[in-house]
Formats: structure tokens, C-alpha cells, sequence
């Protein structure tokens, strides 16, 4: 077979193979050959500042030494086993040990389904069907995550509405969406449904974070109508502190998800919660009626689980968040300080260790007010910052420990070149 060598040849390729020329995920138009460190480069030799990281799971940044070492070293004792395993058991300690809410933990290959299985863990243990979820919330690829994700027509809350082809009605009748950051709205539908299982919540919703009070309000509506609280932590576990955003909010949810950065780069995820509610997986405990079947054949990877091990212990050394907010937080002073030189109006949206710039006078509270007035001038200012070596998604900026000051210094300039571009 001719050898290839361009990107051009590739994304030719692969328009052969995969629907619409990509795996679904990141723009098909960029092949990535590489990563080291702070930094890919595309199969044209292209090298660009990562502040993608495999959409959050690269937080020490790619190809770190010791997280290699662990893997390597677990390469040649197995790969996978589809039974229990000495990595996996040590990884599962760790995160009970790490999060607030975790009381016992099982494993899956992915967040959306780590998030599946939370939705039905709850209805397991309340005997009830209805799941309410915010709007613009991101929660896997299931029928009910995909409800109200991102509905091009804004209808009447709490009406559900399917992002996708192939869901049935069926399952849009047991979702009820709500604004993010409005608790009336939320103490509403529960006083209206009495058939509520869970509220699934992200803490930080994509990158619009929750306002004072809002998550603890939750927590207090929640224990009022004995409903179980969900925390999706796929991003913020392990992001926004070692404790993800229990620790940094101060909110303990009943179940909670996690993925990206537990894996250490590879897939693996994760719920968890009390030992009360996880016994619903063992059905000695439970009984037939009450048991939930959860198995899947990379469930604990020991491979997955030795570089996630190895993450945790590098992110658990002291100074490494002070490290991670330092970074993120001159990554936005400084967008923030050239924007405003020129005069164009923006909103710097999310946390230090994870978000983006709006183009807007109006603040992010929520799905509707978290948009660009004007689409073009967003797509026009990551196009030129792609141009210009930064390599983003059109609605994130996720910073990373291997970042360095040179590379913030480039990021700069990048900056300053893309704001030039929309004056």
C-alpha cells in the first residue's frame, strides 16, 4: 500500500471509511500525527499549543514520564482480563479515598456510559422513572442524555427536547429540562412531580459555572423531596481540585460520575456513592427486583487503571492545583486584557481550569445567554488562533500542568493576532 504522508491524504481516506470523514468527535479536517508534552503536531508537521488535551483527560499533558513508566510496566503482566485485578482495586481505593460522596465505586469504558448507568442506579433505588436535567447539560450519548443538550428551538421548559434521530417518544416523557442556575424553576418541578428520581447535574455546566448558593440549593431541594442529587464530574473530577467540584463547592451529591482524567489518557470511568445505594449492583444484597446488571468486557482495565493511578498521584503533590489555576488564570487575563484594548465586548466564561471566551455584553447563567451575538466572530477568532498554533475546541479552553511559560508567552501572541483580526 503507497505510503501517506499529508493531512490532505488522510482526511481523503478517511471520507472513505467514516461518516462525514471523522470518528464523530473533534473537526475531521485536522489528523493529529503526535503528542509530547504541551504540545501535537498534525501529519503535515503543524505544531500547535494543546489546550484541547483529548477534550480534559491529558491534564499532565501528553507522554508525561511517569505515567509511561506505570504503563509500561503493567504491559507485560496483562492488558485486560475481564476479572478483577490488583490496578483496578488500587485505583478504585484511591478514588474513594479522593471524593467526598464515594463510598464504593464500579467501573465502565466511558462518562456517557458511567452517566447511563447513574440515571438508571437512581431509578433502581427510588422505584421511580422521571430524570430532570438542565438544559445545554452534557451527559453522554443515551436517549435521555441526549435531551435538550443543544435544541436549535427554544420550546416552554420543562418540555423535552431530542438532539438526535432514533429516540422514542417514549423516553422524552420521563425527562423534564429545567434552566441551570434557577432554583425556583427546579423547586417548581418538584413540588409539580412527584415521580423524580434524580436531578443530573454538571456542577460547572460545560464551561458556565453555577452561581452562589445554586448547587447548595439543589442539595436542600433534593433532601426536601427525597430525590437523589447526581454530580456529573466526568470534567470536573479531578479538575477543579483533587476532590473535583464536591471538594471545590462543598456539595455532596448522592451518585456521582467520573471519567477523562481517572483514566490517565485511557478509557476508563466511573460512578459512585454510598455503599446504601451502589449494594443495588449486588443482587445478594437487593434481590432480583431491586439489582441492577452492570459488566462490560475493559470495566477496571488494569492497563487504564495504572495510569490513572499515577495521575492522581502526581495531581494529589502539593502546589499542583495552585500550579494548574496560575496557568488558566493568565490564560484569561491576558485574552481578557487584549480584548478589552481593543474595545470589543466579551465575557471570559467558566473556571481558571477550564473555559472560553463569549463574544457578548451579557453574562453566561446559562444555555441561552452562554452564546456569541455574533457566531461568525467566534468561529473567525479560533480559526485564526488554529492558524496560529493554538489548538482549541470552538467552545473550550482547557489548560494543562504541562503548559510552560513559553508556551503562554505564543499564546499570547495568538491572542493578540486573533483580536486584531475582528477590529
Amino acid at each position: 500500500m503507497q505510503k501517506i504522508s499529508t493531512q490532505a491524504e488522510w482526511t481523503t481516506r478517511a471520507q472513505h471509511v467514516l461518516p462525514a470523514g471523522g470518528f464523530g468527535n473533534f473537526d475531521p479536517e485536522i489528523i493529529i500525527a503526535k503528542g509530547e508534552g504541551s504540545r501535537v503536531w498534525d501529519e503535515d508537521g503543524q505544531e500547535y499549543i494543546d489546550y484541547l488535551i483529548g477534550s480534559g483527560p491529558m491534564l499532565l499533558g501528553h507522554g508525561h514520564p511517569e505515567v509511561m513508566e506505570a504503563v509500561l510496566e503493567q504491559l507485560p503482566l496483562g492488558m485486560t482480563f475481564f476479572a478483577n485485578n490488583r490496578k483496578g482495586i488500587e485505583l478504585a481505593e484511591a478514588i474513594v479515598e479522593a471524593v467526598p460522596c464515594c463510598e464504593q465505586v464500579r467501573f465502565v469504558a466511558s462518562g456517557g456510559e458511567a452517566d447511563m448507568y447513574a440515571i438508571r442506579l437512581a431509578r433502581a433505588c427510588t422505584g421511580r422513572d422521571k430524570i430532570l436535567k438542565f438544559e445545554g447539560g452534557y451527559h453522554g450519548m443515551s436517549a435521555e442524555a441526549q435531551m435538550s443538550l443543544a435544541p436549535a428551538e427554544r420550546v416552554n421548559f420543562p418540555q423535552a427536547v431530542p438532539d438526535s434521530a432514533g429516540i422514542p417518544q417514549g423516553v422524552a416523557d420521563q425527562m423534564l429540562i429545567a434552566p441551570f442556575n434557577d432554583l425556583e424553576a427546579v423547586a417548581n418541578l418538584l413540588s409539580e412531580n412527584t415521580d423524580i428520581a434524580a436531578i443530573i447535574v454538571e456542577p460547572l455546566q460545560r464551561i458556565v459555572p453555577a452561581e452562589a448558593g445554586y448547587l447548595q440549593g439543589l442539595r436542600a431541594l433534593c433532601d426536601k423531596h427525597h430525590v437523589l442529587l447526581i454530580f456529573d464530574e466526568i470534567v470536573t473530577g479531578f479538575r477543579l481540585a483533587y476532590g473535583g467540584a464536591q471538594e471545590r463547592y462543598g456539595v455532596i451529591p448522592d451518585i456521582c460520575t467520573l471519567g477523562k482524567i481517572i483514566g490517565g489518557g485511557f478509557p476508563l470511568a466511573a460512578l459512585g456513592a454510598s455503599t446504601e445505594i451502589m449494594q443495588h449492583f449486588d443482587k445478594a444484597q437487593v434481590g432480583a427486583d431491586k439489582w441492577l446488571m452492570q459488566l462490560g468486557t475493559l470495566s477496571g482495565n488494569p492497563i487504564a487503571a495504572a495510569a490513572g493511578i499515577k495521575t492522581m498521584e502526581v495531581l494529589k503533590r502539593d502546589g499542583t492545583y495552585d500550579r494548574l489555576r496560575a496557568v488558566g488564570g493568565a490564560l484569561q487575563d491576558m485574552q481578557s486584557d487584549i480584548l478589552a484594548s481593543a474595545g470589543i465586548a466579551h465575557q471570559i466564561c467558566g473556571d481558571e481550569t477550564l473555559f472560553d471566551v463569549y463574544f457578548s455584553d451579557t453574562p453566561c447563567r446559562d444555555y441561552r445567554s452562554a452564546v456569541h451575538d455574533d457566531p461568525a466572530r467566534g468561529a473567525l477568532y479560533n480559526k485564526i488562533l488554529r492558524e496560529n498554533g493554538i489548538f482549541k475546541s470552538p467552545g473550550k479552553l482547557y489548560p494543562s500542568l504541562a503548559i510552560s511559560d513559553d508556551d503562554l508567552e505564543q499564546s499570547r501572541e495568538a491572542f493578540e493576532i486573533a483580536t486584531t483580526a475582528l477590529c
